[in-house]
């Protein structure tokens, strides 16, 4: 009997799907022979392309191995995941902030040739849309009035801000052209509302550990840092943020809601609600890092705060960086009741963004080749995530706990906690691999054990060997340890 398909999505993946639903409950185990194309085929009433699709698609997951002669086995189950990174616990002090050597020191080294870089969060040119882009930019400068020599409004390019205003219908948002603000990317944005809505001495609340850019702005504007614990799948609890709020005079909070780095957590609809409107009661300006939320893995993109926000208190960051082009340097923020003060800090500093990127990505955006390009940075960053999870379950020490994220770009690595993760930062590079150290994201210098490792580069041998060294360093210092 022939099963119906619904048109949402291609029917080879319809019947990954299932599949995949299968061997996740462990109705087929790992190791359990899979039926041939010609049975699924006939079962499915599908032809033998459409088949072989569904199985290669499994197969580039990970979940399942051809072997010669033979057909398809079951490879990999999310079940045998090791644990959960633990939630983190921050002392309760408001301190001042500088990681700034080890910074220098991890990201310095960078542009050293032939190097597997496990340090750095953003895709590859290998899985952007560099044609079409640059179609978009011969078209901005055809188009552009001088090709985009004066200087374009502060607030930003009309047409783009348009284009950004309606991705903000894909997490339940309501804004216009107006609403937002164009920057260099979305550091630029975070430093610029952090700075409109804080004076130098205030106390800024943020997510342990976070992504070590927050610590460098809060450290140049001369702010305090208190850091929040975090849940590895859920972020922060906005219970405990109330308990923090009566105790320090809290400025302002900067919060990645949607995938941070470097937990991956996802904060569900109901604490992202409860925490909007604990910050209203209180009048706290909450920056909402919204960077990786396109980035999601399932049916559909999480919302955001700037969505449950009535009152204006959520300034939304964004940019494409992490999504279609690093080096354009798009960033915006919809900085609510804070509009004025965002854009006079713009304008001191820089006037306006760069004209002729921004005419460019309204173009690529307005012709409708985001969304396409999306979906299928989705699907790869979703399967390179998988295959690096199973190669840390592989070649790593067991033991080895490893974040769930369920979008974004990174894993969160918890090794045995008398290692030393920079001590193999450093070992790692001399083979030519890169891998960030725990401490980087933490203003208390916590994390001295744990690893982020990005699985932005495609699968490949390099990577596989990559993982196969840090996993064998990281059991060289398990052993020496434990011999002291």
């Amino acid at each position: 009997m022939k099963k119906k398909f619904s048109g949402a999505e291609p029917i080879y993946l319809q019947v990954a799907t299932g599949l995949e639903k299968l061997i996740g409950d462990e109705t087929l185990k790992i190791g359990d022979k899979l039926p041939s194309v010609r049975m699924l085929s006939e079962e499915y009433g599908i032809s033998m392309g459409t088949a072989f699709q569904a199985y290669y698609h499994l197969e580039g997951k990970g979940l399942i191995e051809s072997r010669p002669k033979s057909g398809y086995y079951v490879r990999f189950s999310m079940r045998r995941m090791p644990g959960l990174p633990r939630i983190s616990e921050p002392e309760a002090v408001a301190s001042e902030v500088s990681v700034r050597e080890m910074i220098r020191t991890v990201f310095g080294k960078l542009g050293k040739e032939d190097i597997v870089n496990f340090s750095v969060s953003a895709p590859p040119p290998s899985l952007l849309p560099a044609a079409k882009l640059a179609k978009s930019m011969v078209h901005a400068l055809r188009s552009t009035p001088q090709q985009g020599l004066p200087y374009e409004e502060a607030q930003g390019n009309a047409e783009l801000r348009r284009q950004l205003a309606l991705l903000s219908f894909n997490w339940s948002g309501k804004n216009s052209a107006a609403d937002v603000v164009v920057m260099a990317g979305c550091m630029e944005a975070v430093a610029m509302c952090l700075k409109a809505v804080t004076r130098p001495g205030d106390t800024v609340a943020i997510e342990n550990p976070t992504f070590f850019g927050i610590f460098q702005v809060i450290e140049v504007l001369g702010l305090k840092a208190l850091e929040v614990a975090a849940d590895p799948l859920t972020g922060i609890d906005p219970d405990h943020l109330a308990g923090l709020i009566k105790k320090f005079p809290i400025k302002a909070c900067v919060f990645v809601t949607n995938f941070s780095n470097p937990l991956g957590a996802c904060m569900p609809d109901e604490k992202k609600r409860a925490l909007v409107q604990l910050l209203t009661r209180h009048q706290i300006p909450l920056i909402e890092d919204d960077i990786y939320g396109e980035l999601y893995f399932g049916r559909s993109r999480p919302r955001t705060c700037k969505s449950f926000d009535k009152e204006g208190w959520v300034l939304y960051c964004s940019s494409l960086s992490k999504s279609l082009a690093p080096g354009y340097r798009i960033g915006w923020a919809l900085p609510g009741r804070f509009m004025e003060e965002v854009v006079q800090v713009k304008m001191m500093h820089n006037i306006s963004s760069t004209t002729i990127t921004q005419q460019a990505i309204a173009h690529f955006l307005s012709i409708g080749r985001f969304d396409f390009h999306l979906r299928k940075l989705r699907k790869a960053l979703h399967t390179q995530c998988l295959r690096y999870m199973q190669g840390i379950l592989q070649y790593f020490p067991a033991g080895v706990k490893v974040s769930r994220p369920q979008g974004g770009l990174v894993l969160w690595v918890e090794l045995d906690k008398q290692l030393d993760a920079y001590r193999l930062y450093q070992e790692a590079l001399k083979h030519d691999v890169s891998v960030a150290p725990g401490a980087l994201f933490s203003a208390q210098g916590q994390f001295g054990n744990c690893l982020r490792i990005s699985y932005a580069r495609p699968w490949d041998k390099e990577v596989e060997e990559g993982l196969r060294l840090i996993g064998k360093l990281v059991a060289a210092q398990t052993r020496i340890r434990a011999v002291r």
